[in-house]
This record gives C-alpha cells, sequence and structure tokens, in this order.
C-alpha cells in the first residue's frame, strides 16, 4: 500500500546513545541523567526540527542484572517527565507510556488530561500492557497474553468515557451570572465490567482541542488486534525490510475488519543510528559500543536462535545457508532474520558476530554515514512498508546531534519530512480529529 507523503517522525527521549560504551565518554552527561534538563534538552532539539513528538518508553521494575555496566532500564517516570518538558517546549507531541495491567484507569485518565491541558493539546498515550513487574503490584503472575489485551482494550475504553464524561463546554465561568458550570452535561460513567467498577465521571474537564492520539506497541497476535482496532501509531520492531513489510500488511488487514481503514493506522519502527561522516567512522562507533559483550555470549545467541555451534569455526569461514540446521516449529523473531542474513549474504563468522542483531536491540539498525540512512529510509517508506520512524540514535553523543541536527534537516530537503509546523496539537501534526 501507498504510504503518506511525509514521514512521522518521533525520537525516543530513552538515551539509546549512552548504551553499551556510550555512557563513559566525557560528554555523555551521565551525571544528569535524572534530570528534566537532560531531557529537556533533546525535546528542544527534536522541536527545532519539527518532529511530530518526544517519547520516554518506561517500566516498573528493575532488572538488577544490567546495572554493574549501564543504567539499564533506571528513568524518571514518564509522565511526569513530560510535564515537566510541556512548558518548555510549544509544539512537539508529548508522548507517555502508561501500563494498563498494572495502573487505574480513573488515575490515568486524569493524569493523561492533565498532561493535555499542560501542554496545550500535546499529550499522547503509549499504551502498554506489561512484560515484568507485577511482584510490584501484588501480582505472582501477569495474565496471559490475551487477557492483558482484554483488560487493555477494556482500560482504554473506560479512559474514553471519563474524557467524554466531563466535556470542556460544561464550563461557563459566568462571572456575570455566578454560573461555574452546567451540571447538567457532566454525568458518570457507571461502568461495571470485567475488571473495573468505576462510577465517575473524572474531575477535571475534557480539553477544547483535539483528543490524545493513541500509541501502541504489541507484537502478539492479540497485542496487534488490539493496536488495529485502537492506535493511531503502532511502534514496531521491525529488524529487517521484510519483517517491516509483513507488520504492514497484517496490521492493514486487521484494520479493516475493525472498519477501519489501512491508513488510519500509522507503522513507525524504532531505528538504531550509528552515524558517523564516514562509513568507517559509523562501523568504528558500532564495534566500539559493543567491546564488551564476549564472544562467548555472542556464540550463545546463534547457538540458542539456530541450533548452530560456531565455536570452532575460524573467524573467516562463511557461514551459509547450506549450514543451517532446521528450522524450528515457531520461528522467532531473531531466527527468522538471522535465517535471511545468512541466505542473502553469507556472512563470515567474524562479521555475523558482529552484526547488531546480536550485539543490540532487535530494532531496524543503520551503521553509515547520513546520506546512507537517508536511501535506506526513502526506500522503506517508498515501498509502503513504513509510516515513519522512532529516532533512537546510538554509540555516542555526537551520533544523537548527527541525527537530530543532520539527518532530519536532510529528509526534509528530500520532500520527506516536513520543513515547518503547521499547528500546535499532536494531532495537527498527524493529521487527526
Amino acid at each position: 500500500m501507498a504510504t503518506r507523503r511525509k514521514l512521522c517522525i518521533g525520537m525516543s527521549l530513552a538515551p539509546t546513545w549512552l548504551s553499551g560504551e556510550g555512557w563513559r565518554a566525557d560528554d555523555s552527561n551521565i551525571d544528569g541523567l535524572f534530570s528534566s534538563d537532560f531531557a529537556l534538552d533533546i525535546a528542544r532539539m527534536a522541536e527545532a526540527v519539527h518532529l511530530d513528538f518526544v517519547f520516554r518508553p518506561d517500566t516498573l521494575y528493575l532488572p538488577m542484572e544490567r546495572l554493574e555496566q549501564s543504567f539499564g532500564f533506571t528513568s524518571l517516570d514518564s509522565t511526569m517527565l513530560m510535564a515537566a518538558i510541556a512548558r518548555e517546549t510549544s509544539h512537539i507531541g508529548l508522548v507517555t507510556t502508561v501500563s494498563t495491567t498494572l495502573q487505574q484507569p480513573y488515575l490515568v485518565a486524569r493524569q493523561l488530561m492533565s498532561l493535555h491541558w499542560l501542554s496545550k493539546g500535546r499529550a499522547g498515550w503509549n499504551i502498554v500492557t506489561a512484560m515484568q513487574g507485577q511482584e510490584n503490584f501484588g501480582m505472582e503472575s501477569l495474565p496471559k497474553s490475551e487477557d492483558r489485551y482484554a483488560e487493555a482494550a477494556e482500560f482504554t475504553d473506560v479512559v474514553h468515557r471519563l474524557w467524554a464524561s466531563f466535556p470542556a463546554d460544561a464550563v461557563l465561568a459566568d462571572r456575570a451570572s455566578g454560573r461555574y458550570a452546567d451540571t447538567s452535561k457532566i454525568h458518570p460513567i457507571n461502568h461495571v465490567g470485567r475488571s473495573y467498577r468505576i462510577k465517575g465521571p473524572l474531575n477535571l474537564p475534557a480539553y477544547p482541542g483535539p483528543r490524545v492520539p493513541l500509541i501502541q506497541a504489541g507484537a502478539s497476535g492479540a497485542g496487534r488486534d488490539f493496536a488495529a482496532a485502537t492506535a493511531d501509531i503502532v511502534f514496531a520492531m521491525t529488524p529487517d525490510f521484510d519483517a517491516a513489510k509483513e507488520l504492514r500488511d497484517d496490521l492493514s488487514a486487521r484494520a479493516v475488519a475493525h472498519g477501519r481503514a489501512p491508513e488510519d493506522i500509522r507503522v513507525l519502527p524504532g531505528i538504531g543510528l550509528y552515524l558517523g561522516e564516514t562509513r568507517v567512522e559509523a562501523e568504528a562507533l558500532f564495534s566500539a559500543t559493543h567491546a564488551r559483550i564476549p564472544r562467548e555470549r555472542r556464540l550463545d545467541k546463534v547457538l540458542d536462535a539456530l541450533g548452530l555451534d560456531l565455536r570452532n569455526w575460524p573467524d573467516a569461514r562463511q557461514v551459509t545457508a547450506a549450514d543451517l540446521p532446521p528450522a524450528k516449529p515457531r520461528t522467532a523473531m531473531l531466527e527468522a532474520r538471522l535465517r535471511r542474513l545468512i541466505t542473502a549474504e553469507a556472512p563470515t563468522v567474524a562479521q555475523l558476530l558482529n552484526r547488531h542483531e546480536l550485539v543490540a536491540a532487535p530494532h531496524w539498525t543503520i551503521v553509515g554515514t547520513v546520506e546512507d540512512a537517508v536511501a535506506e529510509i526513502a526506500e522503506w517508506h517508498g515501498a509502503g512498508v513504513i509510516d515513519g520512524m522512532i529516532l533512537a540514535p546510538c554509540g555516542s553523543t555526537r551520533s544523537m546531534h548527527i541525527a537530530l541536527q543532520q539527518l532530519v534537516p536532510a529528509l526534509a530537503r528530500a520532500g520527506l519530512f516536513r520543513s515547518a509546523y503547521t499547528g500546535t496539537h499532536f494531532a495537527d501534526h498527524l493529521g487527526i480529529a
């Protein structure tokens, strides 16, 4: 399918550029990680190049194993951080991450609408269920995926009904008559459902402007179906073109089944960017970032994913499709990606062990120059497999600066992205009411 003429671009405020060895650099500002200024500086740069939004992924647990060498999942609360950024920016969308499994609808409805007011209509909600953290909320285990998404659907519906329970036009503030509100327009929702019993109404009026856009990132069948029914934007893990095409096609079909048009959903994969002035510089940055990942751990990932033991293979030997064991009955993402890679490129062992699939997050990754990135982004967008991307610069603060200060303007010059804002609300950037 054809995508929109312009890309939709967001910027992750999770400091991916400081992962690996990046935080150890003199210019990393790692000491300021838990200040609002750290994220505000990035948001201002993102707004200066007219990005659609910034967002902060969030979790409600702490994996300890990462903390010896990295900041891992430590972070400020996503919604509070966006509220701090709101006053210091004017156009860029502010997307917070909130779990529907580990939170309560009334509180979330109030927090999100508060952010919408504080930002003058720029709030966005990244809806997640939960992968872990249940032990911090009195739960022994998480519900299975299908149950989590059924609960998420009810949660989201309740939030929308709470927002509607106190409409903006109910506020009169009529000084002459002394009448503050038309209470006939404010009503309880009296929700009794599978997971929640909520009376309402919300104790905050709806913002008198465009609605809060919804974002979702579910990868399972249940998650994709929820996204197709609900989301304006889907955050995607699509490590290669084939994976992106499969997701775009699947979400389009699911959208139609829910009575929506395929173009109602924007597919935005995360994109890891290791950028340099030359490809050699970018490749050196990538290798340096992951230098402390032991060879044994990389070999273990290949063995676990493919059942292929490369421990006694020389670095210069090629790995070909003929070397691959039979595929597992249920192919996981990493196995599928490595199979496609080996079949298409027949890398040497050394090349395979330095691939981003084995040492970095399973996202679309570009290691190269700004020109390389523009060409690949244009190819994916032109083929209709993406509607934009989430920038996740990697390796160094400089790589992050190149992404915002050189790559995004280059995309604008190529006619792929806006050169100025045409509205002040997040929904304006997306072209939705």
